[in-house]
């Protein structure tokens, strides 16, 4: 029988994806990319926000067709979406053979045996999702990423997750570096650390932050050429893990730390455990430690509450600043959360408006600091080729994560292969991508 899986979300998703594909591989199950072919069908989902769930639906109903009219014998749901309106789904999803919750996706191979039975199932038993298990790579074969905890404790007033995804749990140091080391051996050369907040790796388990001598074996690995972290937030970016970024070669100078806002006002009313002073603060270390640093940022806009006054607090703190990259989310009121009961939710129209004269903002930012680069030069992996121009490349430096920023377009590449790091001049910068030579 054939197997396929289309997985959403975020690369923590994806992880738990690739553990999946793991599992079901060993059960002899052949793993197809193409859904008409397979017999079974999993949608790996997210339920973050409103566009998310309504992305996840879709995909589902999609997948549902090929039930309908294709090969496609049994429709299995996991994830986020799954987990948090489990019930409601299971009820009005027939179509849908199995739900599997967010911490027992690694009894997956046991639901498939119970699916195929004959039985419709809605497993939401708690198993350890954390302990190292096959996994089948689904990234290019140069970089993976490294999954060290799960769950958030920090509970914003707008997100959901800790509903979904239960208390912050870190994976065992010896799991973590012993999957790491794997990794290496395999021929990675980008190790992507991710979690909630990867800050708070170790706290729950050792009494203490463990990042900082996480980062300290992972860049002592033989073979490794970058390792990046994402989802770093202020309030536990310590001294200590300043000085890993700076010290440590391997480590990419990209900090990825959500901020979410700028006033003080809403900061609080988020949740968040941070002012805007101990935020510039923060950033002002950062930048004076670590030269050539990236900055990579989210925000929030549309919160409850928030007035023009604090959107304009917002604008001057991005001019402030010059962040190379940031992302605008409108906010998205969710079911269950604090601030999905607050008064004053902000009308679309003006989240909108928000977004876009934002996002304008940021843009103009970016273009300029991608211009100041024109001339120097960089070290880049190439990701893929052009194909009405094999010899103009796609690749990503240290300043971009995979995904999520844009990229650097090398010309004269055609000798080169998927995978290849090599140094290139920055010719040219735009918006979200630059044009460079080889050197």
């Amino acid at each position: 029988m054939k197997l396929g899986m289309v997985s959403l979300g975020c690369p923590k998703n994806l992880v738990d994806s690739e553990v999946m594909l793991g599992i079901i591989r060993e059960k002899e199950l052949e793993i197809t990319n193409d859904p008409s072919e397979a017999d079974i069908i999993i949608v790996n989902t997210c339920g973050f926000i409103e566009s998310a769930k309504e992305e996840s639906i879709n995909t589902i109903l999609q997948m549902a067709e090929y039930k309908a009219e294709g090969n496609c014998k049994y429709l299995l749901m996991t994830g986020c979406l799954g987990q948090r309106y489990a019930d409601e789904l299971f009820e009005s999803m027939p179509e849908v053979d199995a739900i599997v919750g967010k911490e027992s996706f690694t009894d997956i191979g046991w639901v498939l045996d119970e699916v195929m039975s004959g039985k419709r199932l809605l497993h939401l038993e708690k198993n350890s999702t954390l302990t190292n298990q096959p996994r089948m790579l689904t990234t290019p074969n140069y970089m993976a990423y490294l999954k060290i905890a799960e769950g958030c404790d920090n509970c914003c007033s707008y997100c959901a997750i800790p509903q979904i995804c239960g208390p912050y749990t870190s994976r065992p140091y010896e799991e973590v570096m012993a999957e790491a080391k794997e990794l290496a051996a395999t021929g990675i050369k980008e190790i992507i650390v991710v979690a909630q907040d990867t800050t708070r790796y170790g706290e729950d388990l050792y009494g203490k932050l463990m990042l900082p001598q996480l980062l300290k074996d992972l860049n002592a690995l033989e073979g490794v050429e970058w390792i990046r972290v994402m989802y770093l937030y202020p309030n536990n970016f310590t001294d200590e893990l300043i000085e890993a970024f700076a010290t440590l070669d391997k480590v990419c100078k990209y900090i990825d730390i959500p901020l979410q806002h700028a006033s003080d006002t809403l900061l609080s009313s988020m949740n968040r455990y941070d002012t805007r002073a101990d935020v510039e603060a923060l950033l002002g270390k950062l930048r004076a430690r670590i030269p050539n640093i990236v900055i990579r940022t989210t925000f929030i806009v549309g919160f409850p509450g928030e007035t023009d006054e604090d959107f304009e607090i917002l604008k001057d703190f991005v001019v402030a600043q010059r962040f190379e990259n940031a992302g605008v989310f409108q906010y998205s009121q969710e079911d269950g959360t604090v601030a999905g009961a607050m008064p004053n939710q902000i009308p679309e129209e003006i989240k909108e408006n928000r977004y876009h004269e934002l996002m304008a903002l940021q843009a103009e930012i970016s273009e300029e600091l991608h211009r100041d680069m024109e001339e120097q030069e960089l070290t880049v992996v190439i990701e893929g080729f052009d194909e009405e121009n094999p010899e103009l490349a796609a690749a990503r430096s240290y300043h971009e994560a995979p995904e999520i920023d844009g990229s650097i377009f090398v010309e004269n590449a055609g000798d080169l292969n998927i995978g290849n790091f090599v140094k290139v001049r920055i010719l040219q910068g735009f918006t979200y991508e630059m044009v460079a030579e080889r050197i």
